[in-house]
């Protein structure tokens, strides 16, 4: 059993620490700000045994060079396709703000691999979920029922599209709704009631999406994250994952103008629509 600890950064980001149940060691995953999560680490005495990355946007990855001050042989795993993009051009077009934190990977995933954790009884499959960046990865630990997905899924949304492509993204979410409903996604920010706006833009009749806004706003209200949540709401009231439900495609369709034909399509122009008109 694993106990996991919400860890607020910057204006709405989260890092999750994922610590045993006794939280005497812990794996950080997305530490963007280490203000906070340093201080956690400190008062509870919570040892680090290593850092998840899932892309290096700089409000997931800037501490680590504190970190490393810190705890100089911690391990820090991320995505090697961004570690080199990053290592041949440090601010490359379209992949938003410049981040030298690549240096300090010590190890590099392309995707596939297990990582297990015996400390705290983990074991994560990192998939491979590009679109929001090209080398995007999440880490799924079915034992435990969770995953850690960065920026790819959000809570009733997802991602802005920097260096990856709307296809990839389209893709990304196809491979998570795979996943068992009962999958908890942790997701890196807290937009919820945001994108839970723009849900009822698409699909306005939806109970399920009021209900929904009802829950979290109550969440929001009592100074409490809306995530995780479980997958199989995901499923029911995050438009994104429902580009092939006949109603959403009509809505899009009259938003953008024009017939399409295919769930990619109402994706991608569902994800303009709403940086273009909602965001």
């Amino acid at each position: 059993m694993v106990s996991i600890i919400t860890v607020p950064a910057f204006s709405d980001n989260y890092i999750w620490l994922i610590c045993d149940e006794n939280e005497k060691v812990g794996l950080i995953v997305d530490p963007g700000d280490p203000r906070q999560l340093l201080k956690i680490l400190e008062e509870k005495e919570i040892e680090p045994i290593a850092v998840l990355l899932t892309h290096l946007h700089y409000d997931h990855a800037n501490g680590l060079k504190k970190l490393t001050d810190r705890y100089p042989e911690l391990p820090i795993y991320g995505p090697r396709s961004e570690y080199e993009l990053l290592k041949e051009n440090p601010n490359p077009p379209t992949y938003g703000p410049a981040t030298n934190c690549f240096k300090y990977l010590t190890h590099l995933l392309d995707g596939d691999e297990t990582l297990d954790f015996n400390q705290i009884h983990c074991s994560f499959k990192v998939m491979n979920i590009p679109g929001h960046t090209s080398g995007h990865i999440a880490y799924h630990d079915k034992n435990n029922k969770s995953l850690f997905c960065g920026d790819t899924v959000f809570a009733g949304g997802c991602g802005r599209i920097f260096n990856g492509s709307y296809k990839k993204l389209h893709d990304s979410l196809h491979t998570i709704a795979q996943l068992p409903n009962d999958t908890l996604i942790y997701c890196a920010h807290e937009y919820t009631l945001d994108n839970l706006g723009f849900a009822e833009w698409v699909e306005p009749e939806s109970k399920a999406v009021k209900t929904r806004i009802d829950a979290d706003r109550a969440l929001i209200d009592s100074d409490q994250a809306t995530v995780p949540s479980l997958l199989s709401l995901e499923l029911e009231t995050n438009p994104f994952f429902r580009t092939s439900m006949p109603l959403i495609i009509k809505k899009v369709e009259d938003a953008c103008g024009k017939s399409l034909n295919n769930s990619t399509e109402v994706f991608t122009e569902m994800r303009i629509w709403k940086d273009t008109a909602y965001d």
